[in-house]
């Protein structure tokens, strides 16, 4: 059995409206409610007739659209409340519909705001002109506080617009952050990945002009893998993206990054691989693969050493090579992927550190060995 507070929430603002509007309708024929009515100028009341029905009914049906058009609503609503009164009609419950008319429009109404409280504000100074001529006992005082009780539900209604607005301004930001922030992941995703294949590939190929012959081909092959690897890992940048599950490389894949022809990289393995989150594991793969890029591009064909340790709290990865770049402008990224790998750890809680050492360069990072439960 549904909920009484879902299946409420369920009719939507148009659908309470149309209740609020038949429950008050109702309601202002009962007698004994009268009491709780609104009454201005304090003018002797009349008999009801015809009339005073249609102009109750005038008060009480709008709210049915008070949301869809609260402008009209409180048009309508204002005109039969001041007519029953100026024409000292029976006080109904139904006269509270203005109240309710007065905080829609200051809710809900979107244009031309301050036109519509100015004109509800002279029809307000036309309505105690005609007390006043009617022989109303009321004076200027009580006329201001007549008029400041009803300031205060559109002020009311106006209070809530705001904070609806703002709240769709945050939910905005929020939301624009999200893909400010999927955008920067994709971006370092894709640095990440044609970034340190193309280098070897170009790597390469200017080194297959210095070959021997009989070496040639070698080289091709070599560039051919590079390729292809590239062309592997966009794949798997692509199904993640495209939520299909694809499974992205992480430390288990390690051996074959280190292995690619070209290289003179040792790998160390320290202690026993935990299963980690498969974030910790796609950045600590990502670390090895930009060290090694750089190592390529500026250190090419000096000896690299990958060491990653595996502790009950943190993993620890350093990747060090030794000499000094050849031609360090020849293929710069502009630090674009030493930047978004500190961005990454930091993100997962660890510290990242990339500069020159005694003997060439060290990239070093310490990431929490969160579970992956």
């Amino acid at each position: 059995m549904s909920n009484p507070k879902t299946r409420w929430a369920a009719v939507g603002a148009e659908g309470r409206d149309r209740w609020l509007a038949v429950v008050l309708t109702v309601a202002a024929f009962v007698p004994g409610l009268a009491v709780l009515g609104a009454q201005f100028g304090d003018l002797p009341r009349r008999e009801g007739d015809v009339l005073a029905v249609l102009l109750v009914a005038g008060q009480t049906l709008p709210l049915a659209v008070r949301t869809r058009w609260p402008a009209a609503a409180l048009a309508v609503i204002g005109i039969c409340f001041a007519a029953h009164e100026v024409l000292a009609y029976p006080t109904t419950v139904g006269s509270l519909a203005l109240y309710f008319a007065l905080y829609s429009a200051g809710a809900h109404q979107e244009r031309f705001r301050r036109v519509l409280a100015a004109v509800a504000s002279a029809g307000y100074v036309v309505f105690a002109v005609l007390l006043v001529l009617r022989g109303s006992p009321a004076g200027l005082r009580d006329y201001v506080v007549y008029f400041g009780v009803l300031a205060v539900f559109w002020l009311l209604g106006t209070m809530v617009r705001q904070r609806r607005h703002q709240e769709a301004e945050r939910r905005r930001l929020v939301a624009e952050a999200a893909v400010a922030g999927e955008r920067a992941r994709i971006a370092r995703e894709l640095h990440d990945v044609v970034t340190h294949h193309v280098t070897a590939m170009v790597v390469q190929a200017d080194a297959a002009r210095y070959l021997a012959p009989e070496r040639v081909p070698e080289a091709l092959t070599a560039i051919t893998g590079s390729g292809r690897n590239a062309l592997t890992e966009l794949r798997f940048l692509l199904g993640v993206l495209e939520a299909t599950g694809a499974r992205t490389p992480g430390l288990a894949a390690l051996p074959d990054l280190v292995a690619q022809p070209g290289r003179v990289v040792e790998l160390v393995e320290e202690g026993e691989r935990p299963e980690l989150p498969a974030e910790t594991e796609l950045t600590a793969y990502r670390i090895v693969q930009e060290a090694l890029t750089n190592a390529a591009k500026h250190a090419a064909g000096s000896p690299t050493a990958v060491r990653v340790s595996y502790g009950p709290d943190f993993l620890e990865i350093e990747v060090t090579t030794e000499g000094t770049a050849t031609d360090p402008g020849a293929l710069g990224s502009g630090g674009r992927g030493l930047r978004g790998l500190s961005d990454r750890v930091r993100a997962l809680g660890g510290r990242f550190a990339a500069g020159p050492s005694t003997d060439g360069f060290r990239v070093s990072a310490t990431i929490p060995a969160r579970s992956a439960a």
